[in-house]
């Protein structure tokens, strides 16, 4: 895979406003919710990992949190994503639960792996697999796994053939004591399948079961 072109900001003035809102929902949110984003700050996480809270969305529930982070290696990005924490203290009916994790990951493949037939369903197992792996209880996964492909013509004609890949998946953490589900476990393993599609090597004996993409061309700078 070749490096993810660009982060998944907002804008500027995303970070001024996600401080904002982290204050606010210090002071209003419920307990379990301010419980659950205090796990998911004091996670610890691969040194590739570069994480920050970014500005969440304000209309899918009426709490939520949200990261985002990318795999760096060598001051290149290799892969980028975002999570967020969404809670609704009277439950929803989608959810089976009070909590729903969202997540968008991108990077890019090369393109003979973008024509596998068997990518997507690779892909998703790499999620599922990431909480399984971290033994976490969840229900209600559901998603997307997209390959896009470009080619550049006229001027553009010297640039090689481009495929990214994105996975797109929700699921929701079953509740801990409290009512709190154990979001630190939860961005643990979704920083295991950031930087699975990275193509990083495992970070230790207990990851060995994680099957990583084949080697990158080299990457393109941030």
């Amino acid at each position: 895979m070749a490096a993810a072109q660009g982060r998944l900001s907002d804008g500027a003035g995303g970070m001024d406003d996600a401080k904002e809102g982290d204050q606010d929902a210090k002071e209003t949110a419920p307990l379990p919710f301010r419980a659950a984003v205090d796990a998911l700050k004091g996670a610890r996480l691969r040194p590739e990992i570069e994480i920050d809270p970014t500005r969440p969305p304000q209309r899918l529930a009426p709490y939520s949190y949200a990261l985002e982070a990318a795999v760096v290696a060598e001051d290149e990005d290799l892969a980028d994503g975002r999570l967020v924490l969404l809670h609704d203290p009277a439950g929803h009916e989608a959810w089976q639960g009070a909590f729903r994790l969202v997540t968008l990951i991108r990077a890019e493949l090369e393109p003979e792996m973008a024509a596998d037939p068997l990518l997507p369903d690779v892909s998703w197992s790499w999620l599922t697999g990431a909480l399984q792996a971290r033994g976490l209880s969840y229900g209600e996964p559901s998603g997307t796994v997209t390959r896009a492909s470009s080619h550049y013509f006229g001027g553009l004609a010297e640039r090689p053939a481009a495929s990214q890949i994105e996975i797109r998946a929700s699921w929701t953490p079953r509740e801990g004591l409290g009512g709190v589900p154990d979001t630190a476990a939860h961005l643990a393993a979704w920083c295991d399948l950031l930087c699975q599609i990275a193509g990083l090597p495992p970070a230790g004996p207990g990851d060995a079961s994680v099957v990583t993409l084949p080697q990158r061309r080299g990457p393109q700078s941030r």
